[in-house]
């Protein structure tokens, strides 16, 4: 990176991290969200060739109102980073659980991820913690020192040392230690737990406990992330929930879903569990069976038809595409193969593309790649 780009990225660092301090509280402005959009996907396509080739094609071709969206399936065959091999910091690496080829996100700070993660997790996961107190921790993942290139391990980590009280995690080495979980969950004298894994690692729980129930102590919450992509098992969400409800005594409002990946820093949330700590009415949440994702006020999310890549109108079934503001150093737009619709709050997921992959995802794979002339 030459001093001049070295110059225009601390200084762009700078004004996303105040961006995303100045609205750590929820508030959204997406003008002033577009413009540093726009500021950071220019500098990233000065930067990575690879990126400027996509965004050339779209001028070329008139389709140039947002900055051009890389789907994440490119992650998987090239380097996509402002930054030299050199100065990553961190290499996170999708689970390669479909494809040979593990996609992968390059980071050279971690900075952003961590404040933006820490927001997030404070508001919507624990919103009733604050002063430095900590709440139990029972984690149904694998350690971020297990699984350093993890993104989730990751983030459940940081929520370790920020908001856990000796935490603890219960997968390793693929295994889930299911006895301790059942002395752990036995407990309740200790007060109330937040009970944090993946999705599967709940079914794997839910088959090993057997006739095993629980109740959580008043104030326990559960968080589960991460679909059955590759798994041979799987449920909806409304099963999933009711399912972790009748297995550990709680309330279905405190069991929420998060929902990332990792060609993204950023985070989205149900909002169910923060409406119950804070008193809303269970009327203003919204519905159990379509519940809705929040993103971030530095992120923008929207669907986009699978052939155009435009946006839809908001209710339309499109593709999720996700411009992240903390992906600084590698690709803030993306296009991800996940369904959904954008609702006044958020974002509701419907699944994910099935078959082939979408025409307009596969334009952009080729462009990228340059296999189009």
């Amino acid at each position: 990176m030459t001093g001049s780009n070295e110059a225009e990225r601390e200084a762009l660092h700078a004004e996303i991290l105040a961006f995303v301090h100045a609205h750590r509280d929820g508030l959204r402005d997406d003008d002033a969200l577009g413009a540093l959009l726009e500021k950071v996907a220019d500098f990233q396509e000065r930067a990575i060739p690879s990126y400027a080739r996509l965004a050339r094609r779209r001028r070329e071709r008139g389709d140039a109102r947002l900055p051009a969206a890389v789907p994440t399936d490119v992650f998987r065959y090239t380097r996509l980073a402002v930054h030299p091999p050199e100065d990553d910091r961190r290499i996170f690496r999708t689970s390669g659980t479909t494809h040979g080829e593990r996609g992968k996100h390059h980071l050279r700070d971690l900075s952003l991820y961590d404040r933006g993660a820490l927001i997030q997790g404070e508001r919507f996961l624990f919103p009733d913690f604050a002063d430095g107190k900590k709440l139990r921790g029972v984690i149904l993942a694998p350690s971020p020192d297990e699984v350093p290139d993890s993104s989730l391990s990751y983030m459940l980590g940081l929520f370790a040392e920020h908001f856990l009280s000796e935490p603890e995690f219960l997968l390793r080495d693929g295994n889930l230690d299911h006895e301790r979980l059942r002395t752990l969950l036995h407990e309740r004298d200790n007060g109330p737990v937040a009970l944090l894994g993946t999705s599967f690692a709940f079914v794997f729980a839910e088959e090993a406990l057997g006739s095993a129930r629980f109740q959580l102590p008043k104030g326990s919450r559960i968080m589960q992330t991460g679909g059955f992509k590759g798994r041979s098992r799987s449920y909806d969400p409304p099963t999933m929930r009711r399912m972790l409800s009748s297995r550990y005594g709680i309330d279905e409002h405190a069991i929420i879903a998060e929902y990332g990946m990792t060609e993204l820093s950023s985070q989205f949330y149900e909002g169910e569990l923060r409406a119950l700590l804070l008193g809303a009415a269970f009327e203003d949440v919204p519905s159990a069976e379509a519940r809705v994702l929040i993103p971030p006020p530095w992120v923008r999310a929207f669907p986009v038809h699978p052939e155009t890549l435009e946006r839809v109108p908001d209710g339309e079934l499109g593709i999720l595409r996700i411009d992240d503001l903390t992906n600084l150093d590698t690709i803030a737009c993306i296009q991800t193969s996940d369904l959904a619709q954008a609702t006044t709050e958020g974002i509701v997921l419907r699944g994910r593309a099935e078959g082939a992959v979408p025409r307009g995802c596969s334009i952009a794979i080729e462009e990228i790649l340059g296999d189009v002339e």
